[in-house]
C-alpha cells in the first residue's frame, strides 16, 4: 500500500528538528508500509520528505524512498504502480538512462528527471501520489493519478506546507493548527462523506485525481492543475 508525508517549512529549522518531525509524520502511516521507511531533509530549504514502504516490487534496497534521482537533482516519495513501468523503462534506457534497481519508483523519478514532470506525467499509466522536490528550481510538485485510486492530503498551518497520504500524518506535525471547517461537516451530513477537494479540517484539502500542484513557497496557495 505505502504511504507518503512530508512538509515544507518557511521558517526552516535545524537538520536533527526535520528530521524528527518527518519521522513522527511517517510513524503515523506505519500500518501503509511496514517494510521499510526512511525520511529526506533539506534543512537550508526547510523541506522533509518521508515513506513508508510496503516492498512489492524490487524487495532490494535499491526500491528505498526518499529516493534521489541520478543527476541528483529531484528527491522524489511516491506510492501506487505504474502498470507501464517496463515500457517506460525501456524508453528510458534508449535515451540513456541508467538504473540501479528495478522499482517503477525509480522509473518515475528518471521519466521526471528526463523529460520533466508536464511531459512525463500523461505517460503515466497507473496508480500513484506523490511529491517531487526539485532542489534546483526548489519547486515542490504534488501529484495524483487520473481516477485517484491513491490518496493525497495537502494543506498550509501557520508557516507550512503540509502533505500526506493520511490527514494523521498532517496533524501529527506540530506546526498543524486546523480547526474543524464547518462547510465541509455540512457536507458530510448531507452527502454521508466529503467530496474532493475538501476534507475536514480547514485549509486542508484532497488532491483532486488526475491533478498536479506546483508550489515555488510554502506560503503559495496555488490551485492545483489537471494533467
Amino acid at each position: 500500500m505505502c504511504g507518503i508525508a512530508g512538509f515544507w517549512k518557511r521558517s526552516g529549522g535545524s537538520k536533527h528538528a526535520l528530521t524528527r518531525w518527518g519521522e513522527e509524520m511517517n510513524d503515523t502511516l506505519r500500518h501503509r508500509g511496514p517494510d521499510d521507511g526512511g525520511v529526506w531533509v533539506d534543512d537550508a530549504a526547510g523541506i522533509a520528505l518521508a515513506n513508508r514502504r510496503l516492498a512489492i516490487v524490487d524487495l532490494s534496497p535499491a526500491g528505498h524512498q526518499p529516493m534521489v534521482s541520478k543527476c541528483g537533482r529531484y528527491v522524489i516519495v511516491y506510492n501506487g504502480e505504474l502498470y507501464n513501468s517496463l515500457d517506460l523503462r525501456q524508453e528510458l534506457e534508449k535515451a540513456g538512462q541508467h538504473f540501479v534497481g528495478h522499482s517503477d519508483t525509480e522509473v518515475l523519478l528518471e521519466a521526471c528527471a528526463l523529460w520533466g514532470v508536464e511531459r512525463a506525467l500523461p505517460r503515466m499509466n497507473g496508480m500513484f501520489g506523490f511529491a517531487l522536490w526539485d532542489r534546483k528550481t526548489r519547486a515542490l510538485t504534488l501529484a495524483r493519478d487520473r481516477i485517484g485510486i491513491k490518496p493525497l492530503y495537502y494543506g498550509w498551518s501557520r508557516d507550512t506546507l503540509l502533505f500526506g497520504s493520511e490527514l494523521k500524518a498532517l496533524v501529527s506535525h506540530p506546526d498543524f493548527c486546523g480547526g474543524l471547517d464547518r462547510n465541509s461537516l455540512a457536507l458530510f451530513l448531507r452527502f454521508n462523506y466529503i467530496p474532493a477537494p475538501y476534507s475536514i479540517y480547514k485549509d486542508v484539502f484532497k488532491l483532486p485525481p488526475g491533478h498536479v500542484l506546483t508550489v515555488s513557497t510554502p506560503e503559495e496557495r496555488s490551485s492545483p492543475e489537471p494533467y
